[in-house]
């Protein structure tokens, strides 16, 4: 049977949702609008300026920016027209590094100050630095919990009977 929500964590829910749902947006504004990128892009060139020699594997970096190989693939692409990013075949490994270059790096270094402004006033400005610690502790737990529900196949809809009836709102 079906265990629904209770009142708090109803609350709780809806705010995941209202922020799954309206930050990436107005991250994706705010870079577009100042550096002309989106924050997928921006998150890819992130991570591989952060790794020694600024290159990754094609599957490190999907995992890493938590995205199916096809979206990176495509992601890189573009980057790829754009210069900021090249592929570089590995050797010793199958597949495929993406290797940051130095427009890309250039590219990056110029949006991460709107990017982190922003980050600042949409999120962390709102809270104190405890709450800022339990934000981290909270999203670190949500984030393994999913990560582990996903590689046991947990994200299925249960085969549980639905019979009970959900809670007057």
């Amino acid at each position: 049977m079906t265990k629904w929500l209770d009142p708090v964590e109803q609350r709780a829910w809806r705010a995941i949702v209202a922020l799954m749902t309206r930050l990436p947006g107005a991250l994706d504004t705010q870079l577009q609008r100042e550096s002309g990128i989106t924050h997928f892009e921006f998150w890819v060139l992130t991570l591989l300026s952060e790794e020694p020699g600024h290159r990754l594997q094609m599957s490190d970096l999907a995992h890493k920016a938590n995205a199916s190989l096809s979206r990176l693939s495509h992601v890189v692409s573009k980057m790829e027209r754009m210069g900021w990013a090249e592929r570089s075949a590995t050797t010793g490994r199958r597949g495929v590094q993406a290797v940051l270059t130095d427009s890309g790096y250039s590219k990056v270094v110029e949006a991460a100050p709107g990017y982190q402004d922003a980050v600042r006033r949409l999120v962390f400005d709102g809270l104190d630095p405890h709450q800022t610690a339990q934000l981290a502790d909270l999203s670190e737990v949500l984030s393994t919990q999913l990560a582990d529900a996903l590689s046991h196949g947990d994200a299925s809809p249960s085969t549980e009977d639905r019979t009970e009836q959900p809670p007057a709102p």
